[in-house]
């Protein structure tokens, strides 16, 4: 059929019902534009689907017509990848409807959830059955678990319990032409033939859209221990966690590093924060070990004995230990807030860059000499998930200074590679956990093994032929993914 909006819509409709279609351009504004105000699209409508076979029949209606499909879930992403492009004749697919807690089994330790469950919601739901879903990021309270799976998110929680692949036991996905998979098993092992859901989870909506999950759900830690640790180098920030891992093995689950200037910039702009420091060190350890069973306050002292070498030999300088609820808070809310009070601060150029755990200091000595060299109006504001090796390592311009540049695409671009030539001299990657969107997809052509790329543009013309399901995410178009880096 001849598809032009107004066809498209009234089908949309049909299929769905018209309060679960939303076409007013004034209506649709919020959905289009991603939630740091970086990327924006169109779209013919906005779809919020109730059930599985709702977004079966959408799915197969836009592939049986070439109309393009943009899964979106809580509008989180930095990437540029939970908004459409800009042609203003696709759909996008908001889940935010399918938000039921499905089955909650606390003697199997799993939760069944549809995909527009917000993360905080989980969380809230495995505690009040003494249980833990640990995945922990920034923005949980928006953030929803269709699209933690669609990115593999990762946060602070990942040296402990690792990213959201580790913690999915099975999920239900919708391809390209309508089929549903119902893979929501709650199994530990199942060894049958290939694992499906892990080509899934990470694919960002190019290969169908995950309708729902089941995870895993851990003991609820009855005893925690938090502290700020404040180090010279980042050197001895990585010598110390290395420690903290040995004397803690199970019950560290969070390492964080933070840089003297994102710690002052969290401080100068993130509601009630205050400074734990009498002086800000110039690298900060967040430190938060977990337990089953004992008390916090026994935990606390036994992170405090495990300090005391570092401490009496100078290469811890200063540390600060959570005494209550309010004061891990009170610590978590300098790491928590780092992305909104970056954005107050000035233009912060965000890269998602890992390396083996050992190499951070390396990187971060050989990227703040690039950024001397070549961008000195750019000041290194660092903030990361030091157990893991993932670092966000920013180039913070001031607004003033970023308005005056002309070219900011061709800025962007080049002091991105500059850092990503560093990380992946290392062995490292361009991107840790916060995924491809639209935004990264010419550094796939440029990082990644063209071999690889060609698995997964075969794995992506075997689900999705047409090209229907997110397009112009993840994969690079066919004539930039003939070379590796």
């Amino acid at each position: 059929m001849d598809m032009n909006s107004h066809s498209l819509i009234a089908a949309i409709k049909e299929l769905v019902g018209d309060a679960n279609v939303m076409d007013a351009p004034s209506d649709m504004e919020p959905y289009l534009i991603d939630w740091r105000k970086r990327h924006s699209g169109k779209a013919a409508c906005v779809v919020f689907p109730r059930t599985t076979e709702q977004v079966s029949k959408v799915l197969a209606f836009c592939n049986e017509n070439a109309v393009k499909v943009f899964p979106q879930g809580g509008n989180t992403s930095v990437c540029g990848g939970s908004v459409p492009d800009h042609d203003g004749q696709s759909v996008l697919l908001n889940m935010r409807k399918m938000n039921r807690i499905i089955e909650l089994n606390p003697r199997n330790n799993s939760m069944a959830v549809e995909a527009g469950c917000v993360l905080a919601d989980i969380q809230a739901a495995a505690l009040e059955v003494d249980r833990l879903f640990p995945l922990t990021l920034g923005a949980e309270g928006s953030c929803q678990i269709g699209g933690n799976i669609a990115t593999n998110a990762g946060g602070t929680n990942v040296l402990r319990f690792g990213n959201t692949r580790d913690l999915i036991l099975g999920i239900e996905v919708v391809l390209a032409d309508g089929r549903i998979w119902n893979g929501l098993r709650s199994l530990r092992k199942n060894n049958s033939g290939y694992d499906l859901k892990n080509l899934f989870v990470g694919s960002e909506g190019t290969l169908g859209v995950v309708t729902a999950a089941t995870l895993k759900l851990f003991p609820r830690p009855h005893a925690i221990a938090t502290a700020m640790l404040g180090v010279e180098t980042v050197s001895a920030a990585v010598d110390e966690g290395l420690k903290l891992q040995a004397a803690f093995p199970g019950e560290l689950v969070g390492l964080e590093l933070i840089s003297q200037s994102e710690f002052d910039i969290s401080l100068r702009h993130a509601e009630n924060a205050r400074n734990p420091f009498q002086t800000t060190p110039n690298w900060t350890i967040l430190v938060e070990l977990a337990a089953a069973t004992g008390t916090s306050e026994s935990l606390a002292g036994r992170l405090s004995e495990a300090l005391n070498d570092s401490f009496n030999h100078g290469v811890v300088q200063d540390a600060v230990i959570a005494l209550n609820e309010q004061q891990r808070a009170d610590l978590w809310s300098i790491r928590h807030h780092v992305t909104e009070a970056n954005g107050r601060e000035g233009m912060g150029l965000t890269h998602d860059i890992a390396v083996p755990t050992y190499r951070i200091p390396d990187f971060v000595e050989l990227a703040g000499r690039a950024l001397a060299e070549h961008y000195p109006a750019a000041v290194p504001v660092v903030v990361g998930h030091m157990g893991d090796g993932n670092l966000h390592y920013i180039a913070m311009f001031s607004h003033a200074y970023w308005a005056s540049v002309e070219d900011k695409a061709g800025v962007q671009l080049k002091l991105s590679h500059l850092l990503y030539d560093i990380a992946a001299g290392m062995g490292g990657t361009f991107s840790a956990e916060h995924g491809i969107g639209s935004l990264h997809v010419s550094e796939m052509s440029v990082y990644k093994d063209a071999a690889e790329i060609a698995l997964m543009r075969e794995f992506k013309q075997l689900l999705d032929p047409k090209d229907t399901m997110n397009p112009g995410r993840v994969l690079p178009k066919v004539a930039a993914a003939v070379s590796g880096h």
